[in-house]
C-alpha cells in the first residue's frame, strides 16, 4: 500500500536424531532443492524487493522517453525513480540463493503514472497504476519479466507478484487516475461514464467497514470490483502474469476490498486457483489482536482462500525486540491466533516493511535484530524479509518511515552475521519440518526471555532468545525432545553453544546468556502425516496438493470426508489430487496407506465463484448494535447458520442494507436476511425464501424488499 503523500503517513543441516550421549555431530550436508508447489509456502523464506531501489541492471531504462523527468540519479529525491528494475534483481538472484531465500515478493512491476502529482512524487513505488497490462518501462520489458520468473525457478525461487486491484493512482492530481488496457483508455476519476470508480470521500475512520471499502485510500482514485467491467479487466490482468509462471500473489489493501465472507477477494482467489494451485496473501494493516478489525481479518482468512500478513505478530516482534516490551506479548497473540486462524502457519509475518520504519531505525542494536530475525524465523508462519535487512539497511531520516524506509541497496555482503544467521534458519525451514507445519508452544517465559517449541510429527525443534543484557538461568523445563544431549543448532553465532540435555522430556538446568540466541532439534520421518493442504480454498474438480512426510512411495487413498479424491501424483512428502464432489464447508482431509493421517482442514467451495451486491430495502428499524445479516443454503452463504451468516450488511441508506458477497456462479440459490439484535435475538424475514440464479460470468446485483 502507498500514501498519496509519503510523508503523512556450506549449505548446513542438523539432523537430531535420538541417541544418548555424547553431544550431537557436526551437521551433515543440506537439500538444495525446494517443492515445486506453488501453493505451498511455509517451507519457504520470502525475500521482499522494491525493484527500483534494488539494484540497477539496465541503465537505458532509467529515463525511458514516455515518462521523462521521473527518475534522479543522485538517489537524493527520495520520491523519484532511482534505476533498480528487473534486469538488476535478476542479477542478484544468486545472491539471494545461497541466503536460502526460496521466495520472492516484488513490488507492483505494472505501468504507472507517467507524470508528477503535485506534491512532486513519482509512482516509483508501483502502486499508483495506470495499466495492469504493461510493464513499467523504469523497471522493464515483459521479456526482463519472463527472464526473470525464469531465472528464479531454475534457481529455487519462487515469485511472488504485488497486485494492487483496490485503486490506480492519486485522483485530483497527475493523471486523475486514469486507467489504460494496453494502452486504450478505459476510464479516469474525472472522466467514468461507467462508474468504474467509488465516487465517495477519503477514509475518516478505519474501523468502519463500509468506509474501509467504498471510500477513497489516501485519497486514490478507489475501483469499484462490484462493476463488471472492472471486475473482468482486474482478473484479465491477473491472467496475463500467469501465464508467465508467477507463484503467487501479495494482495496490496487487502483490507479495503474485503467484505465479510471474502467478498470480490474470494471469486479472485477462485479465479486464480482454477489456473492452477497458487500461494495468496493480503495486506490487511491493524495494530493488534485487540484492534476492532481484527475478527473480520481472522474470518477473512478462514473464508476467502487469503491469507494474511500477520500484522499483530509483526507489532509483537516490534515491541518486545525493538521496544523492549515484555517478550509475554508475543505468547499472547500467538495464543489468541491459535485459536481464531484455521491456518496459522500460512500466514506470512515480517520484522518491517517498505511502509514502516525499519526494524533498525526502530532499535539500533543488531543483538536485537538478529533475536528479532530469529523468531520471525522460527514461529508459526511463513518468514519475509525486507530487502537489506540482512546488510543493517536503514535510513533514520524523521524516524526512518516512508520514503526513507526505502534506501537503496549498496551491499551485497555474504558474510554479514545477519546474512549467515537467515542462510543458516532457511537451511533449518527446509530440512525439519516442525518449522514448516508444527504447531506452537510457550515453554519457559519472563519478561526476557522467550522459549517455545514447534512439534510436528516426531520432528521438534526448541527455540531459546534471551533479550536481556543479563544471563538466566533455566530450569523446570519441559520437551518433546527424545532423551539425549543436543548441540546448538546455531553454534555460537548469536552468543550461543549452550548444549541442551532431557532426560524423560525434563530438560536440565542451563545457563541462558545475555543476548544469547539458540535452537536444538530433533527430527525423524513417522508418518503418515498431513502439514498442508493447499490452497486452502477449493472447489470441486479444482487440485490441491498435500504435503508432509511418511506417505510412502507406493499411492494410497486420499479423502475429503467420506469421499475419495483422485490421486493425481504421489510421493512420499507431496501428493496432488482432484477434489471430489462434496458438500460446501470446511472439509477434513485424509490420507491413507497402511495407516491414516491426521485430519486436515480445507475449504471448500459450492463450484465456481462470481459477485454479487445483494441489497434489501425497507428492512425494520434497528438501534444501535443491531446488525442485517445474509445467508441461505450454500456455505458461501453460511448454510442458513446466523452464527456462519454474511455480515453485518452495510447501510449508507438506511433502512436499506447492502453486501458484496462472494456466491456460486450459474446457480439458483435461495437465501433471507435477517436482523441480529444488540441483544442476540434474531428477527427473520418472513417466508417464502427469496431465489435468485446467479450469473455465470461476471459480477450480478439482486435487490428486494424485506419481507414482513
Amino acid at each position: 500500500m502507498r500514501r498519496l503523500i509519503s510523508h503523512v503517513l556450506p549449505i548446513l543441516l542438523v539432523v537430531m536424531l535420538f541417541c544418548p550421549a555424547p553431544v550431537r555431530a557436526a551437521p551433515a550436508q543440506a537439500q538444495t532443492t525446494v517443492s515445486g508447489n506453488t501453493a505451498n509456502f511455509k517451507p519457504d523464506v520470502i525475500y521482499q524487493v522494491l525493484l527500483d531501489r534494488f539494484f540497477d541492471g539496465n541503465p537505458a531504462n532509467n529515463d525511458p522517453p514516455e515518462a521523462r523527468g521521473l527518475y534522479d540519479g543522485s538517489h537524493k529525491n527520495w520520491r523519484l525513480y532511482w534505476g533498480g528494475d528487473l534486469a538488476g534483481l535478476t542479477q542478484k538472484l544468486s545472491y539471494l540463493a545461497d541466503m536460502g531465500i526460496t521466495a520472492l515478493w516484488i513490488s507492483p512491476p505494472v505501468e504507472n503514472i507517467h507524470r508528477l502529482t503535485d506534491h512532486n512524487e513519482a509512482g516509483y513505488h508501483g502502486y499508483w497504476a495506470r495499466d495492469f497490462y504493461r510493464i513499467d518501462p523504469h523497471v522493464g520489458t515483459w521479456d526482463d519479466f519472463a527472464t526473470l520468473v525464469r531465472t528464479a525457478h531454475s534457481k529455487g525461487i519462487k515469485v511472488i507478484l504485488d497486485f494492487a486491484p483496490n485503486h490506480t493512482s492519486p485522483r485530483e492530481t497527475a493523471e486523475q487516475g486514469s486507467l489504460y488496457r494496453d494502452g486504450a483508455f478505459q476510464a479516469a476519476y474525472n472522466n467514468d461514464p461507467q462508474n468504474w470508480f467509488h465516487h465517495l470521500p477519503a477514509i475518516m475512520d478505519y474501523n468502519d467497514p463500509y468506509q474501509n471499502v467504498y471510500y477513497s485510500l489516501f485519497n486514490l482514485a478507489d475501483l469499484a470490483q462490484e462493476n463488471n467491467g472492472v471486475d473482468s479487466y482486474l482478473k484479465g490482468a491477473i491472467a496475463k502474469f500467469l501465464q508467465y509462471g508467477i507463484d503467487g500473489i501479495r494482495l496490496d489493501a487487502a483490507k479495503h476490498l474485503s467484505e465479510p465472507g471474502g467478498g470480490w477477494s474470494r471469486t479472485l482467489s477462485d479465479a486464480v486457483n482454477a489456473n492452477a494451485p497458487h500461494y495468496l496473501v493480503g495486506e490487511w494493516l491493524m495494530s493488534g489482536i485487540d484492534d476492532p478489525t481484527y475478527p473480520a481479518a481472522a474470518s477473512f482468512a478462514n473464508h476467502s482462500g487469503i491469507n494474511l500478513l500477520n500484522f499483530p505478530l509483526t507489532t509483537a516482534l516490534r515491541n518486545v525486540y525493538g521496544a523492549g516490551k515484555n517478550a509475554t506479548e508475543l505468547d499472547a497473540v500467538l495464543t489468541r491466533e491459535g485459536r481464531d486462524l484455521l491456518w496459522l502457519n500460512d500466514q506470512a509475518v515480517s520484522i518491517d516493511n517498505h511502509d514502516m520504519p525499519r526494524f533498525l531505525s526502530l532499535n539500533g542494536s543488531h543483538d536485537r535484530l538478529h533475536q528479532a530475525l530469529a523468531v520471525t524465523m522460527t514461529l508459526p508462519g511463513i518468514p519475509i524479509i525486507y530487502y537489506g535487512t540482512e546488510q543493517y539497511l536503514h535510513n533514520d531520516t524523521d524516524g526512518g518511515g516512508d520514503p526513507y524506509s526505502r534506501p537503496m541497496m549498496t551491499n551485497f555482503d555474504t558474510t554479514t552475521t545477519a546474512y549467515r544467521e537467515i542462510k543458516l534458519l532457511a537451511q533449518l525451514r527446509h530440512s525439519n519440518p516442525a518449522l514448516a507445519y508444527g504447531s506452537y508452544q510457550q515453554r519457559w517465559l519472563n519478561n526476557d526471555v522467550f522459549i517455545f517449541e514447534r512439534h510436528f510429527n516426531q520432528n521438534v525443534i526448541v527455540v531459546a532468545v534471551n533479550k536481556s543484557a543479563t544471563p538466566y538461568t533455566i530450569s523446570n523445563m519441559q520437551t518433546r525432545l527424545p532423551d539425549g544431549t543436543y548441540r546448538d543448532y546455531l553454534g555460537s553465532l548469536l552468543h550461543g553453544g549452550t548444549s541442551l540435555t532431557v532426560t524423560n522430556g525434563a530438560v536440565s538446568s542451563f545457563l541462558l546468556g545475555a543476548n544469547q540466541v539458540s535452537i536444538w532439534q530433533a527430527s525423524a520421518d513417522k508418518g503418515p502425516a498431513i502439514g498442508s493442504v493447499s490452497p486452502n480454498l477449493s472447489r470441486p474438480g479444482g487440485q490441491v496438493v498435500i504435503d508432509g512426510q511418511g506417505f510412502g512411495s507406493t499411492p494410497g487413498t486420499v479423502k475429503f470426508g467420506a469421499s475419495n479424491a483422485t490421486v493425481k501424483s504421489w510421493s512420499a512428502q507431496s501428493i496432488t489430487v482432484t477434489v471430489p464432489q462434496v458438500t460446501s464447508g470446511l472439509q477434513m482431509v485424509q490420507v491413507c496407506t497402511s495407516t491414516c493421517s491426521n485430519g486436515y482442514p480445507t475449504r471448500v467451495s459450492t463450484g465456481p465463484q462470481t459477485a454479487v451486491t445483494f441489497t434489501v430495502r425497507n428492512a425494520p428499524p434497528t438501534n444501535p448494535g443491531d446488525n442485517v445479516y445474509l445467508t441461505g443454503q450454500f456455505d458461501e452463504l453460511g448454510n442458513w447458520d446466523v452464527k456462519a451468516a454474511i455480515g453485518p450488511l452495510h447501510t449508507p441508506k438506511y433502512p436499506d442494507w447492502f453486501v458484496l458477497a462472494g456466491v456460486p456462479a450459474c446457480q439458483k440459490i435461495e437465501l433471507k436476511f435477517v436482523i441480529v439484535r444488540a441483544n442476540g435475538s434474531v428477527q427473520w424475514e418472513k417466508d417464502p425464501n427469496h431465489t435468485y440464479t446467479t450469473p455465470c460470468n461476471g459480477t450480478g446485483s439482486f435487490t428486494v424488499n424485506w419481507q414482513n
